[in-house]
């Protein structure tokens, strides 16, 4: 149920409506919200807010996410990977969950100092027998062998490192998310705060224990609800941070 409470939690968040700047032939995209296809960014979105920039010769992509939908995360991430021009993500704050799959999804990968980076299992919710918990629990092992397979890839590591800081819900510093390669470089501080509440994952660090006020002068850009509501009742699995 920690997906439903991280949707719950962060409904109320404020909106901003500026969610893709275009500058010539580079544009910027903000991931900033939960992903989730009725709750925050979907894949439907980006998919066509890329189609609109299919010229530009390089996109940044923002991030500012506690995570959410795996799903969808991996429909973004693969979006991302068919874009023909250069991608760099640049993690302002929080990355957390399925937001670290659309991350590593770019060609390159840089961390506000200060910002944290968060991986840990994935979860669920299923209503049934013993038969559809043990199919459930089947499909989350799936779902992290094949995310496990992404941060192996991106950082080098054994994948027994990964399953155990996955196990643990691990939340990276800058400098730890780029001695353990899942960042190409920290750059500055972006003066970004949490505004995240963070109240259904175990071992938020107590610094974004607590979100920032409503109307916070900091509070980043964020997409507008995602444009298709089919598929209503599918199971819906999270890495929540």
């Amino acid at each position: 149920m920690k997906l439903l409470q991280l949707l719950r939690d962060n409904a109320g968040r404020k909106k901003q409506p500026q969610n893709l700047v275009r500058n010539g032939t580079q544009a910027s995209l903000y991931i900033y919200d939960v992903i989730d296809p009725y709750w925050g960014v979907s894949a439907q979105w980006v998919i066509d807010v890329l189609a609109g920039i299919s010229d530009v010769e390089q996109l940044d992509v923002y991030i500012n996410s506690p995570g959410g939908d795996v799903f969808e995360g991996r429909a973004i991430m693969a979006a991302l990977g068919r874009f023909a021009g250069k991608t760099v993500a640049h993690i302002d704050s929080l990355c957390a969950s399925a937001a670290t799959s659309i991350a590593l999804a770019c060609n390159e990968v840089e961390m506000s100092d200060g910002a944290f980076f968060m991986i840990h299992n994935a979860s669920g919710f299923v209503w049934g027998d013993k038969t559809d918990m043990r199919e459930t629990a089947d499909l989350l092992e799936k779902v992290e062998g094949a995310i496990v397979d992404d941060y192996v890839q991106k950082t080098g590591k054994d994948a027994a490192d990964v399953v155990a800081w996955m196990d643990d819900e691990t939340w990276f510093t800058a400098a730890e998310a780029l001695e353990h390669g899942f960042i190409d470089r920290v750059t500055p501080k972006a003066g970004t705060k949490n505004t995240w509440n963070l109240a259904a994952f175990d071992k938020a660090p107590k610094a974004l224990a607590a979100p920032a006020p409503a109307n916070d002068p900091l509070a980043p850009p964020a997409p507008q609800p995602s444009m298709t509501q089919a598929n209503q009742n599918r199971l819906r699995l999270a890495l929540v941070a």
